[in-house]
């Protein structure tokens, strides 16, 4: 929503007559966009010139010479308007607080009941609202004209307005603080007796209750108005003498101002240390914060919930900013629900966690083409790390996607998008379970290892034409995965048995195997080989890579233990039964489908990826890169700990430890 438009609708919600006291933002704003912009500092490339291309052009310093001049006069009657508009909202303030303050002298607040101390209560609090509804379009507006102009003179006229009464009135201050006292008295006599006003908050202790408040309660209650809490309090139908319940919520309860404030500069720890001395002093609630480094730089922010009084804040940050050559900025936020700071400011959003991969490099072209496929889709990028060492190779984002998008289309064109330039993406939701995964199932043949072990006995059987027929038939969705099975597996009748122990001496293992399966070990995960190829192989396979379980078909043998009969003996592991096996699996380890990973590249591989929380299709064949939710198209099974956000400084501590 517009800044306009917002501050529009909640002037409505004042009284009538107040309204032509607030900040006229839109007339200001006309101003800039007339008088400012068509002056502003901050050119044109085409004006950037060494020297002018056209005799009709003015020389660059000549055009900045022009704008100044021409800034000078306009950024002076922009500041003489606004002057005025902020003059205009003070003296509202202190009739306003006036009114108040005499209202309660006349009235003596000592013989107010409660509903006339709450009432007068309400309308201080809402009087402050109405202040930092137009404090709040202060600050728009000297941002926009700092933008617009060039000039950086907001953090200066801030810092000059912290002596108006309307940024704090000593007077209204007490009133509040007495009437918040009484208030609580009439609640609570026990409370009464033990009630402390510390730093303009109203402390509560209790031997039987104990009220405190939290970031998810501040939340909840932001823009609760004071009746609507009172009506929350139970009427007590004991004597006078009994003890009430204390249930009135402490001051930091009541409605405050968001703020995020921030400043960039070269002094890390000092900037960090003077943003928090200046919370300190003023007694801020901080409900969230940040840090972000550039080499030298860095930028820290905090989400702060100021008390009435803590305008004076500003003035302290702006010190402090010039102190450590940083850049001050800050936003006043008006709403009941403020998220987390890294988090992108937009509701109905979903989180996702991207991981882009591609071992050679991420170029340029491909991040620029995935950065407009973002914006394509209205999704906002809120956080990235890289995750590699040496050239930039993979790198995870956290994104913040829309209610609304159409997932299936989004994967379909991201998958064109992956494979027109050779990088993968790995879309997963952004959850507790991506860094909680606990069970990695893997197929072996072109996963685990490199080759396909009916190919190498059906090489040492001399059947190695007649077995790839029969496999060109299943891949043509000829005949399904257990009459393929069936058939090759006929043709290896009277194969020597000793040919698996050459197998196994030759078998390769993909590269990072090793490193994956270990690494994983150390933090606690349980592997399982899950195959479509045969029991000998899958348990030497087990135990050279440390796995847990190991299933695979079983071949039967002549009754001498000599020769292969050409049969299979119990369940055939095909797509279902590999699906199947991995939900036993998990069971047994007591961990759910969420905490699951699935590696596989065959299209008898499909139905386990599905079932698993991440299913991971390891340079698979085309159709199973299509409909798996995340490929690695890369030559080693080291970079599946990418996809879960390890970095390789992690990787690396995992495997030597």
């Amino acid at each position: 929503m517009k800044f306009g438009k917002y501050l529009r609708e909640r002037k409505e919600k004042f009284p009538v007559e107040w309204r032509e006291h607030s900040i006229d933002y839109d007339s200001l704003k006309s101003y800039i966009k007339t008088n400012i912009i068509p002056n502003s500092l901050k050119l044109n490339l085409s004006q950037m010139t060494w020297k002018p291309t056209n005799s009709n052009e003015l020389h660059f310093i000549e055009l900045v010479s022009s704008r100044l001049s021409a800034l000078q006069i306009k950024v002076t009657e922009f500041l003489v308007k606004l002057d005025n508009e902020i003059q205009k909202v003070s003296d509202f303030f202190v009739k306003e607080s006036n009114s108040l303050i005499k209202k309660s002298e006349e009235q003596n607040v000592d013989t107010l009941d409660e509903n006339e101390a709450s009432k007068m209560l309400e309308s201080i609090i809402i009087l402050e609202r109405f202040v930092f509804l137009n404090y709040t379009g202060l600050v728009k507006i000297l941002k926009k004209n700092d933008k617009h102009s060039g000039l950086n003179i907001g953090e200066a006229y801030l810092y000059r307005i912290a002596s108006l009464t309307l940024t704090k009135s000593d007077s209204l201050l007490i009133l509040k603080k007495s009437l918040m006292k009484k208030v609580v008295q009439e609640f609570s006599p026990i409370a009464s007796t033990t009630s402390t006003i510390i730093n303009n908050e109203t402390k509560l202790e209790n031997n039987s209750t104990t009220i405190s408040s939290s970031k998810s309660s501040s939340s909840s209650l932001g823009m609760t108005t004071l009746p609507a809490l009172l009506s929350k309090i139970p009427q007590s139908t004991t004597s006078p003498t009994t003890t009430k319940k204390n249930l009135f919520p402490p001051l930091d309860l009541l409605p405050h101002q968001k703020v995020i404030a921030s400043i960039t500069g070269p002094h890390g720890t000092d900037i960090i240390g003077c943003v928090l001395e200046c919370m300190a002093k003023h007694d801020c609630v901080i409900e969230d914060f940040m840090l972000s480094r550039l080499y030298h730089d860095v930028t820290f922010g905090v989400l702060i919930a100021l008390r009435s009084d803590d305008i004076d804040l500003f003035k302290d940050l702006a010190e402090a900013s010039r102190k450590w050559d940083g850049t001050l900025t800050f936003d006043v936020h008006d709403g009941d629900r403020i998220l987390p700071i890294e988090d992108a400011p937009y509701e109905n959003r979903i989180k996702y966690a991207a991981t882009v991969l591609n071992q050679k490099g991420l170029s340029p072209q491909f991040l620029n083409d995935w950065t407009k496929f973002l914006l394509k889709g209205k999704i906002s990028v809120e956080k990235m790390q890289r995750l590699n060492e040496g050239k930039l190779s993979c790198a995870d984002y956290k994104l913040s996607v829309p209610n609304n998008t159409d997932f299936e289309r989004l994967r379909q064109e991201l998958f064109t998008l992956s494979t027109s330039h050779g990088t993968d993406v790995a879309l997963q939701p952004y959850d507790v379970f991506r860094e909680h995964k606990r069970l990695v199932v893997f197929d072996m043949d072109s996963t685990l290892i490199q080759q396909e072990v009916i190919d190498e006995i059906a090489r040492h059987a001399g059947v190695v034409k007649e077995v790839a027929s029969i496999t060109e038939l299943a891949m043509n969705g000829e005949i399904d995965f257990k009459e393929s099975l069936r058939r090759r597996v006929s043709l290896l009748k009277g194969t020597p048995v000793e040919v698996l122990q050459t197998i196994k001496e030759n078998l390769t293992f993909t590269d990072g195997a090793h490193f994956l399966c270990k690494a994983l070990k150390k933090i606690g995960f349980k592997l399982a080989v899950i195959s479509g190829g045969f029991i000998p192989l899958a348990k030497y396979v087990k135990n050279e890579l440390g796995l847990d379980y190991a299933f695979a078909n079983q071949l039967k043998v002549s009754s001498d233990g000599l020769t292969l009969t050409g049969e299979t003996v119990g369940p055939i592991v095909d797509a279902e039964r590999k699906a199947e096996l991995l939900e036993v699996i998990a069971q047994a380890e007591n961990v759910t489908l969420d905490q699951v990973i699935a590696v596989g590249d065959g299209a008898n591989d499909l139905l386990m990826l599905a079932k698993a929380g991440l299913g991971i299709a390891f340079n698979a064949k085309p159709r199973v890169q299509e409909k798996a939710r995340a490929r690695i198209n890369q030559k080693s099974l080291k970079y599946v700990l990418y996809l879960l956000g390890y970095t390789d400084e992690d990787a690396k501590q995992l495997y030597d430890s």
